[in-house]
Parts: C-alpha cells; structure tokens; sequence
C-alpha cells in the first residue's frame, strides 16, 4: 500500500464517519478557494495543516512525499507570471507579476494541504460505498474501485519486474537499462491485461448484474465534530471578511 492509505487506515481518524472529515476538508477547501488570499488561503492551509499534524497525527513525511509532485507542478507554474516579453527576443523580470504569482501559489498550497487532509484520513475504501446515496451511479464507482484495486497489482508488478531485471544486471550500462526498461513495459502491459482478463472472468462466473454488493461499515456522526467544523469554518470567514474589507 502507498503511505498515504496506510495512514488512512491506521490513524486515529479511521473510526470517524467520512462525511465529518469531508465537511472539514472540503468545506477549508472551499475557504481557501473562494475566499482572499489573504487571509482566507493562509488560515484554511494552515489550519489544515495543523490538523494533518495535530489530531489526525499523520507524520510529516508521509504528507511530504505525497505532495511533492503537486508542489513542483505549483512553483513551475507560477514561474511564468514572474516574467514578461517586452520583446520578442527578451524576457524581463515583471514586477507587477509577483503578487500574482505569490497570490496563486498561495492559494494553490492552502487547497493540496486541505485535500491531504482527506485523503491522508479517509480510506478510499470508506467514500466509493457511499456515494451511491449521493446518486452517483453504481458503474462510475465500481470502476473507481477497480482501478483503484488494480493500481496496487501495477505497481506490484512493476516491482517485480524490476527486481528480477536489477538480479540479472539488467542496469549495469545505459544500453543495457534502455532494454530493460522496454522489456519491463511490455511485461507489465501483459499482466495488466492478463489480471484484468481473469477479473471479467470471474466477475462472469459469479453471476455479476451490474453492481457489486459490498458490506458498509457504519459510523456514527459526532456531533461535537460537526459543531466545531462549523464553529472553525465560520471562524475564517469571520476573519477573512473582517481583514479584507476596508472599513
């Protein structure tokens, strides 16, 4: 499993119902979408981030790993803002552009801590059920979960394809590597297609209509939880409104 559903499934949250941690990390969502920058995108980033640390206590490693790709996606697409052409042999540095830049780098941050905070809490296992009550059709859901379910068998396989390779010297010079690498895609490309021959298959033999049926574990809803999701949300905008607007 990837370190962030290890940490879904093991942190102190697990027992929580999923439409508690979904009120909190979509509603900060929304602030530090919707709201100024600042300070709306600062307190919705860093209250979620707190809570990451805090009561969720998912370790910062686990968030960091997850979400250095997304960070390398912000700071090279902020980069642009900070230039301009005003030839078109020449760049320059735009001194108007920083506050731009600043501004959606900001707001890009507050938005994949808030979203960390569910994933890294709630198992994906935990949301797909549920859905069908929010009219989300049986079909969409079930191949969510059976991509999900074969993500693990890929990466699975592409370890071990790649262990076998690195025992047979397979990347001891870069011609050696190229091949290597061609070989472990074709290899993975039929397992995959293989796994999911034999999953149709299956399916098939037991007599599948449509729709998987699959046993909900229940969770109460806290309601002191609840109440103090409201109480931080409204907390926020409070001071948002309070900060931004000129009196």
């Amino acid at each position: 499993m990837f370190a962030l559903d290890v940490a879904a499934h093991t942190g102190p949250w697990r027992s929580r119902h999923p439409a508690e941690k979904a009120l909190l990390s979509l509603g900060l969502l929304v602030c530090a979408v919707a709201l100024p920058t600042w300070p709306g995108a600062l307190l919705s980033g860093g209250a979620a981030a707190l809570l990451l640390a805090g009561p969720a206590r998912v370790p910062p490693g686990v968030v960091l790993r997850a979400a250095w790709v997304p960070l390398l996606f912000v700071a090279t697409s902020t980069v642009p803002l900070l230039v301009s052409m005003p030839a078109p042999t020449r760049l320059a540095v735009d001194p108007a552009g920083l506050p731009l830049a600043a501004q959606t780098a900001g707001r890009s941050v507050a938005a994949l801590t808030c979203l960390l905070l569910f994933s890294a809490t709630t198992p994906l296992s935990d949301v797909l059920p549920r859905l069908h009550r929010l009219g989300i059709p049986p079909a969409v859901t079930e191949v969510a979960a059976l991509t999900y379910r074969m993500l693990f068998l890929l990466v699975d396989s592409v370890r071990a394809v790649r262990q076998a390779q690195a025992a047979r010297l397979g990347f001891r010079t870069w011609r050696t590597a190229y091949r290597s690498l061609a070989g472990q895609a074709g290899a993975v490309f039929v397992r995959a297609f293989s796994r999911a021959r034999r999953l149709e298959e299956g399916l098939a033999v037991r007599g599948y209509t449509g729709s998987l049926a699959v046993q909900v574990e229940e969770y109460r809803v806290s309601v002191p939880f609840v109440v103090a999701t409201t109480a931080l949300l409204g907390t926020i905008i409070t001071v948002t409104i309070r900060v931004a607007t000129p009196w």
